[in-house]
């Protein structure tokens, strides 16, 4: 059994930063490819960030590119989403989400067979 467990999300103000984290239990942490999605009231399930399995080639969605970084620690199992220049519409629920299938990382939310109960980022104007 696969599990992923968020933390780091929190309020903070325009313009600030948080770190989310998303530990994963379970098969061998490299099987996986990784990726954050987000849930606003207007979109069931945005991607927003993914990273492979063992190159670490990562891709964004278009509007976090030169704010988030995704990074994964392949020895603690664990993923991250860092998160600077938060804006309003930033706020959402977050998840990570792992794909165990071959091929390389996917913006599709199908691809990912696992998935954490997400974690809240509030961002206040």
């Amino acid at each position: 059994q696969v599990a992923l467990v968020e933390s780091g999300g929190g309020l903070v103000q325009t313009g600030g930063s948080l770190s989310l984290s998303c530990a994963v239990s379970g098969r061998t942490f490299t099987t996986y490819a990784l990726a954050w999605f987000r849930r606003t009231p207007e979109k069931e399930r945005e991607f927003v960030a993914a990273i492979s399995r063992i190159t670490g080639a990562t891709e964004y969605l278009d509007s976090v590119k030169d704010r988030f970084t995704v990074s994964r620690d392949n020895g603690e199992n664990t993923v991250y989403l860092q998160m600077n220049g938060l804006k309003t519409e930033d706020t959402a629920v977050y998840f990570c989400a792992a794909s165990g299938l071959s091929g390389g990382i996917s913006r599709r939310a199908e691809r990912y067979q696992y998935w954490g109960r997400g974690t809240q980022v509030t961002v206040s104007s």
